[in-house]
């Protein structure tokens, strides 16, 4: 009886070192995976993290953008608002009015405005202007529609459509204060 009782004691001491080595690799593991999300470890992570706090803060910084292929974003720039596209497509960032505040602000003051729309360098010329137009458009849109009167609103075509940058980069249109 003695070494069954013994046996019964040593079952019972490796399951408690079995849960309690199971308990700390757990918990390490949920510290890995906690620290790893909110680090922003993950090149995706990264680039969503950047991109929110890019579009919350492009109006009043001189942040750089992350611009991608796949969504629309907005930045402010040596006081120049440029708005960047996603492939393909003429739909504004979401924060595209909170970024035109101050181009707004100079408008009511009685400045003009001028705005520019580029292209990359892929795909057929005439559907890259085209779409370049559209972008513009978009653009004089959204201050007509903020209440801004078109004789303050100058269309330009730059004498290079083309942008600078890599294709994400050049896909873009400028809005510019004359002064």
């Amino acid at each position: 009886m003695t070494t069954e009782h013994q046996d019964d004691e040593q079952r019972f001491a490796l399951g408690i070192v079995g849960i309690i080595v199971g308990f700390i690799i757990s918990t390490i593991v949920g510290f890995c995976i906690y620290w790893g999300m909110n680090s922003g470890s993950s090149t995706t992570d990264t680039k969503a993290h950047a991109t929110s706090a890019t579009n919350a803060d492009a109006a009043h910084t001189n942040k750089t953008a992350v611009i991608s292929d796949a969504q629309a974003s907005v930045v402010v720039e040596d006081g120049v608002v440029k708005f960047y596209f996603a492939s393909g497509k003429a739909d504004l960032a979401g924060n595209a009015n909170d970024a035109l505040k101050d181009v707004i602000a100079g408008l009511k003051a009685g400045k003009k405005a001028t705005i520019s729309g580029y292209h990359d360098s892929t795909g057929d010329l005439k559907t890259n202007e085209a779409l370049s137009k559209q972008r513009a458009e978009s653009v004089y849109n959204s201050l007509l529609a903020l209440g801004i009167n078109q004789d303050l609103i100058e269309m330009k075509k730059p004498e290079s459509a083309q942008g600078t940058g890599n294709d994400a980069q050049a896909r873009r249109v400028e809005v510019v204060l004359q002064k």
